[in-house]
């Protein structure tokens, strides 16, 4: 009896994964029916329960998976010398299903965003590929920007994850009014467990699927929370690709009123420019590098020294990124590279930009 219903389990799994494989081969179903359908209100559901607890569940729920599985591991090597024939089939279908319950409910409460159009066609923003020239001309504006920016700051606060969930989904508000895809019901911002841990790791912060929770690494320098904030916010909000929620980041995060706010986000994105024309033209990425300003450039020492302290591979890209310039070894390959983001950036700016030439 047993037996037979491990198969009946097995085969219902199996039809069900196979189900909700094919769903995600048509983007636009998904887009209706999950992602704009009822997407919405399993991850509002998952937050308010989460936010019912003042720790990150997360943590938790995924730390005693991994108990279960080394356990289960265990009593296996254990018991495995008492197996009968039947057990070796049994055994491994039952891990099979095991794995299959967390690929189903992965899928169910967030993995299906995978497979919906990208957001920037949702927002309208082309895709329109850069040339080095136009790069370099996104750069100035982002350095300019950010440097405007750092001069109005006055002070930067030191974040709490309540502030920060407060103040991103006052943001978030705000975004909401121009286009619903910024819709943020029950906001659910945590703080990790284990900053010391996920900073070694070289991680800013998270989302878990399994509880709906946006997890900040609050070790992290005040001035780059807001954005990462905002980014981990959008992951919630069904954005599953990183660059996609890098997009949802920034332009939330630059649009609020909170100038600190705004200059995280700039802050942030001018990263991501830099890197991509220091790999395709050095002297140009030198002579912006230049142009910084006294306070940004402390903020590029600070956040370098906070990964050098923890991460040496993330101060490794930090040090490529902002401070020392040294030639790329494989100059084609960064000829050839496009970030997402940066070719968001420049489809949302380049009308503006164009005119000044």
């Amino acid at each position: 009896m047993f037996k037979h219903s491990v198969y009946k389990k097995l085969l219902v799994l199996i039809s069900l994964t196979i189900l909700i494989f094919l769903f995600g081969l048509f983007p636009a179903l998904v887009q209706k029916y999950y992602s704009t359908g009822i997407y919405p209100y399993i991850s509002s559901s998952l937050r308010f329960i989460s936010s019912i607890f003042p720790f990150a569940i997360g943590d938790i729920v995924y730390a005693l998976l991994i108990g279960f599985v080394f356990y289960k591991i265990i009593r296996f090597f254990k018991r495995r010398k008492t197996f009968k024939k039947a057990d070796r089939i049994i055994v491994p279908l039952q891990v099979l299903n095991f794995f299959l319950i967390l690929y189903i409910i992965f899928k169910i409460v967030w993995g299906l965003n995978y497979s919906r159009p990208s957001v920037s066609a949702e927002l309208g923003i082309g895709n329109e590929k850069y040339s080095v020239k136009e790069l370099v001309l996104l750069g100035d504006y982002f350095v300019q920007k950010t440097n405007n920016l750092k001069i109005e700051q006055t002070k930067i606060p030191a974040y709490s994850v309540n502030d920060l969930e407060i103040n991103s989904a006052k943001a978030y508000d705000l975004m909401e009014k121009r286009n619903s895809l910024f819709r943020y019901a029950n906001p659910c911002l945590k703080a990790v467990l284990n900053s010391w841990i996920i900073s070694k790791v070289g991680i800013e912060g998270y989302y878990a699927p399994l509880t709906g929770e946006a997890n900040m690494n609050m070790n992290l320098p005040d001035f780059v929370k807001p954005y990462v904030s905002c980014h981990e916010i959008a992951h919630q909000l069904g954005i599953s690709y990183e660059d996609e929620a890098n997009l949802l980041g920034y332009l939330t995060a630059s649009n609020s009123p909170d100038i600190n706010y705004q200059y995280s986000a700039n802050y942030e994105m001018l990263r991501y420019i830099l890197f991509e024309i220091r790999m395709k033209s050095p002297d140009d990425y030198k002579r912006l590098h230049d142009k910084l300003s006294a306070g940004v450039l402390a903020d590029f020492k600070t956040e370098k020294e906070f990964w050098r302290k923890y991460n040496g591979e993330m101060f490794g890209y930090m040090d490529a990124a902002f401070d020392s310039f040294l030639k790329l070894n494989n100059q084609k390959k960064g000829i050839d590279s496009y970030q997402d983001i940066v070719i968001w950036l420049w489809n949302i700016h380049k009308n503006g930009l164009k005119v000044k030439v």
